[in-house]
């Protein structure tokens, strides 16, 4: 069928909106209409890297309008949040920990990956030739999507899908970050280092298990500020002092619970060096470089630090309850959305980058 999408040419080009072909859904997939797409950092990494042209987006949400003869638990007319793919047999798979699926990364087309079904099959084309898609099993940069039914989690009809689009991966990444890994207690202190998509929704995470001491450390005024709005007890300005003294000195000593969300060496040894004994670091950012660990901070202290994908998150079981948790009032996600129109992807993109009051930007199909 033809559906529009927003074709990144190549590495450097803006994107462009054309008119593609999409195929048909396999006996276990199900064709989505999007409704809205969330952009996220990892699709401009993913730009940057690659080689030729490419439809990206993996936070897409919609509404379902045919399935595959073997899909099960979804119908036409069901509203869905796109996630990230997995087998959903594998051992990790098995033992609730989809993200770290061993065929993960041929499933999400990912950095490098051909932009294909496992099976070698294409999912896009374009004038007759092969276009790159099948990103995180969706590239929901377009009209429509054909996924495989785990990507697709069903969600409550009625409800805005532009505030949900971003729970298949940044809104996802940063509560489950919090709730299923740092899992701190209501007296801890967490700091958030970069308070972006993945750091408000921590934030906003954080916020909704009771916890009071949650210090944001980015080097934006506005973001600080929607910070504080938003429930954080201080905001810090790496550039204009100290963040780790700081840090010191708000939480009697260092924090309980860090998360990074930057990826930037830098950031992640100061992190690291807030931590009072027995503290726990989790990162989440895309490594910006090597990291250097003074070994015996943490032999001495006890401290731990680990990497995370998608919050360590089961999204068929995590997605409905963040969306339960939003519509009990307790995570507001919709303050972090700006929408707009698909044919706006390169202004919603600069937005972005610029990292200012832009914290989430969701297209609108």
């Amino acid at each position: 069928m033809k559906v529009t999408a927003a074709v990144s040419p190549s590495s450097t080009a803006p994107f462009v909106i054309e008119e593609v072909d999409l195929d048909e859904p396999r006996p276990e997939e199900v064709l989505v209409k999007l409704v809205a797409t969330g952009i996220c950092h990892t699709d401009l990494h993913a730009k940057a890297w690659s080689s030729g042209p490419i439809v990206l987006g993996h936070e897409g949400a919609g509404i379902v309008i045919a399935v595959g003869a073997a899909v099960s638990g979804l119908m036409p007319g069901d509203s869905v949040v796109l996630t990230f793919g997995h087998c959903g047999q594998c051992g990790e798979c098995r033992r609730g920990a989809p993200a770290y699926c061993r065929h993960g990364a041929e499933l999400n087309n990912a950095f490098g990956g051909p932009g294909l079904r496992t099976d070698g099959s294409a999912t896009l084309r374009k004038s007759g030739e092969v276009l790159a898609g099948s990103f995180f099993g969706q590239s929901s940069f377009a009209s429509h999507s054909v996924v495989h039914q785990n990507n697709a989690i069903k969600v409550p009809d009625g409800l805005d899908l532009a505030v949900l689009a971003a729970l298949g991966c940044g809104f996802q990444t940063g509560a489950g970050a919090v709730l299923n890994v740092l899992q701190p207690l209501p007296e801890s202190t967490l700091v958030i280092f970069g308070v972006g998509g993945v750091g408000f929704a921590a934030l906003l995470a954080a916020r909704s298990a009771g916890l009071l001491n949650i210090i944001a450390v980015d080097p934006s005024a506005e973001r600080r500020e929607l910070a504080l709005l938003l429930g954080a007890s201080a905001a810090i300005d790496p550039l204009a002092e100290d963040a780790v003294s700081k840090i010191r000195e708000l939480s009697d000593g260092g924090a309980s619970h860090a998360l990074d969300t930057t990826g930037v060496p830098q950031v992640l040894s100061s992190a690291l060096s807030s931590l009072r004994r027995r503290g726990k670091l989790v990162m989440v950012g895309i490594p910006q470089g090597p990291l250097s660990v003074d070994a015996m901070d943490l032999l001495a202290h006890g401290k731990t630090i680990s990497g995370s994908l998608e919050g360590d998150s089961d999204p068929k079981v995590f997605i409905p309850e963040l969306v339960g948790r939003h519509q009990r009032g307790g995570f507001s996600i919709d303050q972090l959305v700006t929408r707009y129109q698909y044919q706006e992807i390169n202004q919603a993109v600069a937005a972005q980058k610029r990292g200012g009051s832009v914290i989430k930007p969701v297209l609108l199909w």
